[in-house]
């Protein structure tokens, strides 16, 4: 069933986030490796962290959630192959570092994953773990993935980047448990470049330094170890841009509880994007706000290094007085739906003026109307596509559930703004 959007504004919101699912999906893979006992606070609800837990239980690691703290009991690098196959969905990071734990684990694991997932890009990731030893196989037909582990041998490898920075991720975040010292040396401009670095800072908060940078190489010693930590979740930047994005399109002011300009994250560039369109940023004891009073002016940017802020940025960008350019982000084919084309075409459903080129969108100023929207079952097309409907009568999305996949409060959140 469609959800119906109403138009509402100026606002005067107060929305909370759920914690990142980057960070917590990372910090669970190096608490499931490290020994002892690690709690990650504010984790993420997300229908992705809850299919990694799943994966890391069923190699014999015990996750417990309580609240929004996991409990994860390390097996200091003991894993064991599952007895059943591992469901993954269509959850591209879970996926990826599940790929990789299999390397670790004795004996044969099993990975299922969904059609569209079947379909985005892995080979980058298959062919650095067979170069370290590890044997692969795609069957059932293709959708499924034999992993016969038993360790990691060592050396220097090349990893392809340019179309996600995940695959450099998952080999960094097992490469301590390796035979011995693993070079890895990305091919090629990294993608997403934010999360890679990302990567490194949680592997620190669990007590491996990483050698190296993106251009020489990333080194990481053999017989380097986690050790169980406290770990706490910044709130998520990718799901506080919808918070601002709808601040920024209805007018108003929207704060984020908790949230930081300093974040660890990447994607907390959305408020120097808004700043540069028009938009006031209020740092306050209680979090970060976003306010907008005037106009709105179109960018050119390049968003190469930040892609899951493309809809929200493209959403805002509707609602300029100026065109605005996204370039360099060829790669938003291969996510949970190809999001280049299908973000132009539902904002055409709109009346919205859009190009579409190689490797990124024109947005030019124009008339809109309302439509029934759809998300290709895509979360974040799901939540930016919503906030246009705060300004633009008769806007309704099918398939909100999917929502769930990132930000399962997203809707009773987004009511919150009604109430203002």
């Amino acid at each position: 069933m469609a959800r119906e959007i109403h138009t509402h504004g100026p606002l005067k919101g107060r929305m909370s986030v759920p914690g990142s699912k980057s960070l917590t999906n990372r910090a669970l893979v190096c608490a499931a490796l490290a020994s002892g006992e690690s709690s990650i606070r504010n984790a993420s609800d997300s229908d992705d962290t809850a299919l990694l837990a799943n994966g890391l239980n069923q190699f014999g690691i015990l996750v417990q959630r309580k609240e929004d703290l996991l409990v994860v009991q390390g097996g200091g690098g003991r894993l064991y192959g599952p007895k059943f196959p591992i469901p993954v969905g269509n959850a591209g990071t879970t996926f990826r570092f599940l790929v990789s734990l299999s390397a670790l684990a004795e004996g044969r694991t099993v990975l299922e994953v969904s059609e569209r997932m079947a379909e985005r890009p892995i080979h980058e990731l298959l062919e650095p773990l067979t170069t370290l030893g590890v044997r692969i196989r795609r069957v059932d037909p293709l959708a499924r993935f034999e992993i016969d582990g038993g360790g990691l041998d060592g050396g220097v490898v090349q990893v392809d980047s340019t179309r996600s920075s995940q695959f450099l991720s998952s080999l960094l975040l097992v490469a301590p448990y390796a035979r011995r010292d693993i070079t890895l040396r990305a091919s090629g401009r990294v993608t997403s470049a934010p999360y890679l670095r990302m990567t490194l800072e949680v592997m620190r908060c669990f007590g491996v330094e990483v050698e190296g940078d993106e251009t020489g190489g990333f080194t990481v010693r053999g017989g380097s170890r986690y050790a169980g930590t406290d770990f706490r979740v910044e709130p998520d930047a990718s799901s506080a841009s919808y918070c601002f994005g709808a601040a920024a399109i209805a007018g108003g002011e929207v704060l984020v509880r908790g949230f930081s300009r300093t974040s660890l994250q990447g994607d907390a560039v959305v408020l120097d994007l808004l700043t540069r369109m028009g938009c006031a940023v209020v740092e306050t004891s209680e979090g970060v706000a976003v306010r907008r009073d005037g106009k709105l002016s179109g960018l050119d940017v390049d968003m190469n290094a930040v892609p899951d802020l493309v809809p929200t940025f493209a959403a805002v960008a509707l609602f300029a007085d100026t065109p605005s350019r996204i370039s360099n982000v060829a790669h938003l084919q291969y996510k949970e739906s190809d999001r280049l084309s299908g973000l132009a075409d539902e904002l055409r459903k709109l009346g919205a003026d859009i190009t579409v080129s190689h490797d990124g969108l024109l947005i030019r100023p124009h008339a809109l109307e309302g439509a029934r929207l759809d998300p290709h079952d895509d979360h974040r097309l799901a939540m930016s596509l919503a906030l246009i409907g705060l300004r633009v009568g008769g806007i309704s999305i099918e398939e909100p559930e999917c929502v769930r996949k990132s930000f399962p409060a997203f809707w009773e959140e987004f009511e919150t703004l009604y109430e203002t």
